[in-house]
């Protein structure tokens, strides 16, 4: 082999070494999403924004996603009064851009199942055993709120993430209790129906009295008229009559209802 390709070889193998690095040196982050370069082990503290990038060929990048995330599950909690409930959610969240590289560097990819999880279920076991069961249901909106500060408060020491929206979109309890509620509900729809009937069947009973009371009081007034005008007593029979006279009447009995003389 000649010196001249010797050297041709040389060329073209760092020619080659040359390109290899230039593509290992060249990345392209996607839409949504942010990089963490790591070197050796170390993570930068730089954020690699979506696009095409430059950095050093030795270095790699990884991405993390950091668009709005709908996180599903089901929890098992317990009420004030002991009663286990099983409890679906939901959580929308992103991560925040700039925390991305102390996220990876503290935390690593499996941020979920390692900080988000837990925060959630703590927030949940704290906030839920704060209500009796049945009052839960009543009060689901006031119950969410507390949950969403608790859990913004468990966050808010790391910064890594974004609370945009929670929502408990089911609360089960054992078919036992429910059962228990529903007998509960219907006693005091039954009670109240019987309530409104002892209510109603007294005002039928008062309205008799004042009745009576109104009747008896007319007749006192009219019993006193008639004792101190007894010529009421034929104008009373007159307004009564119809007019008509008996057909047959006794000898020298008196015409009735009215003196003719």
């Amino acid at each position: 082999m000649t010196k001249g390709q010797k050297s041709l070889i040389v060329l073209c193998v760092a020619a080659l070494v040359g390109i290899i690095f230039f593509f290992m040196a060249f990345t392209i982050v996607n839409a949504g999403h942010r990089g963490v370069k790591v070197l050796f082990g170390e993570t930068s503290e730089q954020v690699v924004n979506e696009g095409w990038n430059w950095h050093n060929p030795f270095a790699s990048v990884k991405e993390i996603n950091v668009q709005t995330i709908k996180f599903e599950r089901e929890s098992q909690v317990y009420t004030k009064d002991i009663q286990s409930a099983s409890i679906t959610y939901v959580l929308n969240y992103c991560l925040e851009p700039s925390a991305v590289p102390q996220l990876y560097k503290n935390v690593g990819l499996g941020y979920e199942a390692k900080e988000l999880v837990p925060s959630i279920e703590g927030a949940l076991k704290d906030a839920i055993g704060q209500w009796n069961a049945q009052d839960l249901i009543a009060n689901r909106e006031k119950a969410t709120a507390e949950i969403v500060a608790m859990l913004k408060d468990k966050m808010a020491g790391r910064g890594y993430y974004i609370i945009l929206n929670f929502q408990m979109t089911d609360i089960n309890y054992s078919d036992v209790f429910e059962q228990a509620i529903e007998n509960k509900v219907i006693a005091e729809q039954d009670a109240l129906k019987a309530k409104n009937k002892t209510v109603q069947i007294q005002e039928e009973a008062s309205q008799k009295v004042i009745s009576a009371n109104a009747e008896a009081e007319s007749m006192r007034i009219r019993a006193k008229a008639l004792e101190s005008n007894p010529k009421l007593v034929e104008y009373e029979a007159v307004q009564k009559w119809n007019g008509q006279l008996p057909t047959y009447m006794m000898g020298n009995a008196p015409t009735p209802f009215i003196n003719l003389k």
